[in-house]
C-alpha cells in the first residue's frame, strides 16, 4: 500500500472493482421514492437510481430510513419511519424485484450477489423514531432495519447531537442517558448496529463504552482534515477501530472540503434554525449554490487519513447520496464509483485492500453484530 503512484490501465481498474462487494451505508434516495420517484430507469438528476448502481458496480446500499427533526415536534416520528420503511420495501424492492434484494444479514448480501442483484437495507436515520420506546425498536428490527443512527443533527430525550451543543432551547444529556444505554443494549440484543454518525462526541464515547458489539458511524469523514462536528477526530476513529467499528467515509463536500465547509456551515446554522420545510429548501438551495465543490481527491485523502489512523480494517464506504446537496466533481453519482477505485489504486491499494473498504469491512462488522445477538 501507498507505493508511489503509477498508471493504472483500465483492465485493472475494472478487474479491482470487479473482485469487490462494494456496500454503501448510507444513501437517501428514499426523501425523493417515498415522494413517488421511480429509482428504476436513469434519472436526469439526483445521484441514485437503479441503471446508475448498475453502471458503478455497487453491490448493496443502506437506505437511510430518515426521520427529520420536525416529525418529533409534531409527535409523527414513528409514522414517518414507517412510511420509509416501506418505501424502501415497496418503492425499491417490490416495484423492481429484477434488480433488488431485500436483506437483513451479512449473508443475505452475498446471496444477492450471487442473484445479479443489488442487495437493500434499511437504517433508521434519527433516534427520535422510536418515540422513547424499546417496543417499537424491537417491531422496526422485525420489519428489517439494520442499524439506527442514534440521533440526526436535533438532540432526542435520550442522546445528545452533533450539531446543536450551542442551542440553549434545547435539554442536553451530556452525552446518553440512562435509557439511552438500555436502546444500546437492547439494539445489541437484537443485532442492531449502534450508529454514531450525528451524535455529540460525549455521546459518542458513551455509545462505545455501553456496547458490547462494534459500532459504526454510517456516513461520517475525519475532523483532522476538515473541522466540522460531524466527522470524528483521531482519537474516536482509533477508539473505534480498536473496538472492531468502521468510519464510514462521507462525500458531502462540506465534510471532506475545509474550504466547502467554511461556506456550508453557515448555512446549516441557517437551515437547522429554519421554521418550515419552505425556508429549509430555500435555504438548501441558495447553499447548493454558493458552497465550492470539493474534489475526488478530497475523498481518497480522507479514506487515506482514516486508514493511516484507525488500519485498513476500519475504514468503508457511506456515501450519504441523494442526501447531500454537493457532491464532489468527479464522484458526482453512483455510477462513478469505479473512479474512485482508479484513485484509491493509484493512491497504492491494492485489490485487497479495497475489497476491505468496500465491503469487507461492513461485512465482518455487520457479522459481529449478529453473532453477539447470538444470530448466525
Amino acid at each position: 500500500m501507498h507505493a508511489q503512484s503509477r498508471r493504472i490501465s483500465d483492465a485493472e481498474v475494472a478487474e479491482a472493482h470487479r473482485s469487490a462487494l462494494l456496500i454503501d451505508t448510507h444513501n437517501d434516495v428514499t426523501s425523493r421514492t417515498v415522494k413517488g420517484f421511480d429509482i428504476g430507469p436513469r434519472a436526469a438528476d439526483g445521484h441514485t437510481d437503479l441503471v446508475r448502481l448498475r453502471e458503478g458496480g455497487v453491490g448493496a446500499v443502506f437506505f437511510a430510513a430518515y426521520v427529520g427533526a420536525a416529525y418529533a415536534k409534531q409527535n409523527q416520528s414513528a409514522h414517518r419511519a414507517l412510511e420509509m420503511i416501506d418505501t424502501v420495501r415497496r418503492d425499491i424492492v417490490d416495484r423492481h424485484p429484477e434488480g433488488f434484494f431485500f436483506a437483513r444479514t451479512a449473508n443475505e448480501i452475498e446471496e444477492a450477489r450471487r442473484q445479479g442483484k443489488v442487495a437493500a437495507l434499511i437504517g433508521i436515520e434519527g433516534g427520535h423514531a422510536i418515540e422513547d420506546s424499546l417496543r417499537l425498536l424491537r417491531d422496526f428490527y422485525d420489519l428489517g432495519v439494520r442499524y439506527m443512527t442514534l440521533t440526526h443533527n436535533n438532540t432526542n430525550a435520550w442522546a445528545d447531537a452533533a450539531f446543536d451543543a450551542a442551542d440553549p432551547a434545547v435539554t442536553h444529556h451530556n452525552g446518553l442517558t440512562d435509557f439511552g444505554r438500555e436502546v444500546v443494549r437492547e439494539m445489541n440484543r437484537l443485532g442492531m448496529i449502534v450508529d454514531i454518525s450525528h451524535v455529540a462526541d460525549k455521546t459518542f464515547w458513551d455509545a462505545l463504552e455501553t456496547s458490547r458489539a462494534p459500532i459504526f458511524a454510517s456516513h461520517s469523514s475525519c475532523r483532522a482534515l476538515t473541522n466540522v462536528p460531524r466527522n470524528m477526530t483521531d482519537d474516536m476513529i482509533r477508539a473505534l477501530a480498536r473496538k472492531g467499528g468502521v468510519i464510514q467515509i462521507n462525500f458531502a463536500c462540506e465534510f471532506i472540503s475545509q474550504k466547502s465547509a467554511d461556506v456550508g456551515m453557515k448555512y446549516m446554522a441557517r437551515y437547522l434554525a429554519a421554521a418550515t420545510d419552505a425556508e429549509r429548501d430555500a435555504i438548501e438551495a441558495e447553499g447548493a449554490r454558493a458552497v465550492p465543490r470539493a474534489a475526488l481527491a478530497d475523498v481518497v485523502a480522507h479514506i487515506d487519513h482514516a486508514v493511516k489512523v484507525g488500519g485498513i480494517d476500519a475504514v468503508g464506504i457511506g456515501s450519504d447520496f441523494d442526501g447531500i446537496t454537493c457532491a464532489p466533481a468527479g464522484l458526482d453519482d453512483v455510477s462513478r464509483f469505479p473512479s474512485l477505485t482508479r484513485a484509491l489504486l493509484e493512491k497504492g491499494y491494492s485489490a485487497a485492500d479495497i475489497r476491505k473498504l468496500y465491503g469487507g469491512n461492513t461485512l465482518r462488522l455487520m457479522r459481529a453484530v449478529e453473532h453477539a445477538a447470538g444470530r448466525r
